[in-house]
């Protein structure tokens, strides 16, 4: 009776169990943050750019006309902005359901491979006591 300590197995077993699936996890959370990062930083660009543009028009007021103008201008401004928002929200909103799927899709994908692996393995035990059982 041989009763082998098989590292090669442990090891595949181990890939597949957890090491394999841990980055696969790892790399769907880095190319999400890596997204999300971006999306905030275009958003807080845009918002600055808006931001000094408008002072910069505010310095130019000079007069009574200029700051009426001045001011209904902030009404057009105000209305992008709020449309530039509900975009930037609806966009990380649209990467936090594309994180969540992919999440899932990953974690369906380990119970399968968990599952065929324990199956497996339990084969693998089967025949080895009936080979076991002729011999004796």
């Amino acid at each position: 009776m041989t009763n082998a300590f098989d590292t090669k197995q442990i090891t595949n077993q181990f890939e597949t169990m957890f090491f394999g699936p841990a980055r696969a996890y790892a790399e769907l959370s880095v190319n999400y943050s890596e997204k999300l990062i971006n999306a905030q930083q275009e958003a807080v660009k845009a918002y600055s750019d808006i931001s000094l543009t408008q002072l910069r028009n505010l310095m130019k007021v000079k007069d009574a006309e200029g700051f009426r103008e001045y001011m209904e201008g902030q009404q057009q401004v105000a209305k992008d902005m709020t449309e530039r928002l509900k975009g930037d929200a609806e966009k990380v909103v649209a990467l936090q359901q594309d994180f969540v799927k992919n999440s899932q899709k990953l974690t369906e994908e380990n119970v399968k491979q968990t599952q065929k692996a324990a199956e497996s393995k339990a084969k693998q035990a089967t025949d080895t006591a009936g080979t076991t059982a002729k011999t004796a």
